[in-house]
């Protein structure tokens, strides 16, 4: 018997019409190529951060997250994704048992072989809990419907207390190659007024840019955890981040009085 993980916000942070979900999602992506054509020389990323709010807030900057990865969107058969797990306590990562997840496009499969293989570290436990009504990971599967081959197979994770080297080690064992993109979900900083937000943004996109995951501290991002071991792993790798995006809830569709930071960067 198959075993779907059904769709938890749907219809709050972004549509559950399947025809108007996909067009908000296109055209998030196409803003977010217009926006990137001011960047010259960018390699393909191996792995973006991109945020994870309603879209109405936070889809412009993750449009332009995944129209960095559009033109290679292709060769992509498999996406390790990974985010912060907001609504039980996870000690360690916390993958799922189901065979996969939907969303008002479709479902996507898990590829449980590869799940399977990284269960054999000590920081991987299965909680289906972790992933019911967490948001951090639903959201980006619309992006990644619309961008990437129907056969692609997912990967997902709901981290909770882990360290960065914990994390690093289970993309290690994940890292493929160029059929692999590595996606990490994270917003930044939570309800500042807009000039601190963007003081405080500004610190994390450059320790983020430094591949210092040390520096992230409580208050940078709700991601920071898998943030730093990504940021763990391509240092051992030798790889760069480049900013592509930093706004906030300001910026696209709320007040300034009390704002949420968003980022996306990309790793090449």
């Amino acid at each position: 018997m198959t075993r779907i993980r059904r769709p938890a916000v749907a219809g709050s942070f972004y549509p559950a019409d399947a025809a108007r979900l996909a067009s908000a999602v296109d055209g998030y992506v196409a803003a977010g190529r217009t926006r990137l054509a001011r960047l010259d020389g960018e390699r393909t990323p191996k792995a973006i951060i991109a945020p994870h709010a309603g879209y109405v807030y936070s889809g412009p900057i993750a449009g332009t997250a995944y129209a960095a990865v559009a033109a290679e969107a292709a060769a992509i058969e498999r996406v390790v994704l990974l985010g912060p797990a907001h609504r039980v306590a996870v000690d360690g990562l916390a993958a799922s048992s189901a065979d996969a997840f939907a969303t008002p496009l479709g479902e996507v499969a898990l590829d449980r072989p590869a799940i399977d293989h990284v269960r054999r570290r000590s920081a991987v436990v299965v909680d289906d809990t972790a992933h019911a009504a967490e948001h951090s990971l639903e959201v980006h599967l619309p992006f990644l419907q619309r961008l990437l081959p129907q056969t692609f197979a997912l990967v997902p994770f709901a981290v909770g207390d882990a360290s960065h080297e914990a994390v690093a080690d289970v993309l290690e064992d994940l890292w493929g190659g160029r059929e692999t993109l590595i996606v990490v979900s994270s917003d930044l900083s939570h309800y500042h007024d807009y000039a601190t937000a963007n003081r405080l943004d500004v610190d994390t996109a450059q320790a983020i840019e430094r591949l210092e995951a040390d520096r992230l501290g409580g208050g940078s991002a709700c991601g920071r955890i898998p943030i730093g071991g990504l940021l763990v792993a391509a240092r051992r790798r030798h790889l760069q981040v480049h900013r592509l995006d930093l706004r906030n809830s300001g910026d696209t569709a709320g007040s300034r009085d009390e704002v949420v930071g968003y980022g996306a960067f990309a790793i090449a």
